[in-house]
């Protein structure tokens, strides 16, 4: 039995129904649809994996796994990951930014590979059939106890394409039994402590969840003023929790975004947590130039363009919008020029801004937290408290950096598990 039909549950589901064809396999899904997550991932194109293709330096993009991972990688990475899905039917391209997607930029191919797979290897598919409890008996099987999450649907076949619907059977009555020898959790992030209940249940320990991969809001008038401008590089950084990033940015309308804002989050989650996501952000908006470069710079431009107004002429490779914020911000009037010019450098550099809380809960898209990875063999993802017990994907204290990696995370984790379960 696999609990949760995402993608980490979907994944164990095939592998192991395609290495123990005679075994007989079932997902329950205690919503009224599988593979959620996956269609809204990436903006609805589903942001696969990612191109790092050395096992090694892949574990490093995990804040919360990363020596966990080491093994788990050497078996099942990145390359297996496209190679997976191009065996059937579904090629992925690569972005500049090293993120991958399928050519179709559709998360429902993604959807319907999966659906197809599944039914093709005879995985049996269950909707509006959550877990609500579990205990394993004297003969070492596992008794669960099925609830509901809404209305059962019609138990017929639909086609994949429809959605994330496929050959679904919903539960005949709250309270039903079914009994299996092997269990897998793959429930998903704990971001409730009622997502880690069953795995609690079975002795184990869960590390508490903490938001991950969030965005920062900032009440700075001129910064919220921008929303919409992006800098390719910046470095952002925390002071106060040892935090140093560098990438893109992105203002909003509530504060401040990006990859370099996002990676922050994700290495600083537990620390921002513990600020209560109230902290100084620092902000070097030249990370490619020092002080005394700059400062010279300024200095040949008293030189060269004396009469121009400092706030019209930006330095590369800063927008326009972005440079006149700064130049006000640093105390410097529009009507002052080159040949006039007060200090810029220590605004360009260390930018403070102050931040004032999280993007909301319902926006968050990752937690860290979960089942404590020393209570899992990792060769297996077998629990080494209570056996024949296994775990895959956001359920476990693992999490990555964005950019396809908590996907790979869980592709990786589903594949050892099934494999593990077939034998």
């Amino acid at each position: 039995m696999i609990a949760g039909g995402g993608a980490a549950g979907f994944f164990a589901a095939i592998t192991c129904a395609e290495a123990a064809p005679d075994a007989e396999v079932t997902i329950l899904e205690k919503s009224a649809q599988f593979l959620s997550k996956v269609k809204i991932s990436g903006g609805g194109r589903c942001n696969v994996t990612h191109a790092c293709f050395d096992a090694r330096e892949l574990t490093v993009c995990y804040p919360r796994g990363e020596r966990a991972l080491h093994s788990p990688f050497k078996h099942f990475q990145a390359s297996d990951t496209v190679a997976w899905f191009e065996a059937r039917g579904v090629k992925l391209k690569t972005e500049s930014d090293g993120r991958m997607f399928p050519v179709s930029n559709s998360s429902q191919t993604i959807i319907d590979c999966l659906m197809n797979a599944a039914k093709t290897t005879g995985v049996k598919l269950r909707l509006n059939a959550g877990v609500e409890s579990v205990v394993k008996n004297a003969e070492g099987k596992f008794e669960l106890t099925l609830g509901r999450a809404g209305s059962p649907l019609p138990a017929v076949a639909t086609r994949a394409s429809d959605g994330a619907q496929g050959t679904a059977r919903p539960t005949k009555e709250f309270g039903e039994k079914i009994s299996c020898d092997c269990l897998l959790l793959a429930t998903g992030g704990c971001r409730a402590a009622v997502a880690g209940q069953l795995a609690e249940s079975l002795g184990h320990k869960l590390e508490p969840p903490v938001p991950s991969l969030f965005t920062f809001h900032i009440a700075t008038p001129w910064l919220r003023g921008l929303a919409g401008v992006s800098v390719e590089t910046v470095e952002s950084s925390v002071p106060g929790a040892r935090l140093r990033e560098r990438g893109a940015l992105l203002a909003t309308h509530w504060g401040l975004s990006g990859p370099v804002i996002l990676r922050l989050s994700a290495w600083g989650a537990r620390e921002l947590h513990k600020l209560d996501h109230k902290f100084p952000l620092h902000i070097n908006w030249l990370p490619q130039l020092d002080a005394e470069k700059i400062a010279a710079e300024f200095q040949s431009r008293r030189g060269s363009q004396p009469a121009k107004l400092i706030v019209n002429t930006p330095l590369t490779p800063l927008p326009s919008r972005l440079w006149e914020q700064l130049v006000l911000a640093a105390g410097i009037s529009r009507d002052t020029r080159w040949a006039a010019l007060h200090q810029l450098v220590q605004q360009l550099i260390r930018t403070e801004l102050q931040v004032t809380g999280k993007s909301l809960n319902k926006d968050e898209f990752v937690t860290c937290g979960g089942v404590r990875l020393g209570e899992v063999n990792f060769k297996t993802m077998e629990s080494r408290i209570c056996p024949g017990l296994y775990f895959a994907g956001e359920l476990l204290d693992i999490d990555g950096i964005t950019g396809g990696f908590n996907f790979q995370a869980a592709w990786t984790t589903g594949w050892i598990a099934g494999r593990a379960m077939a034998s």
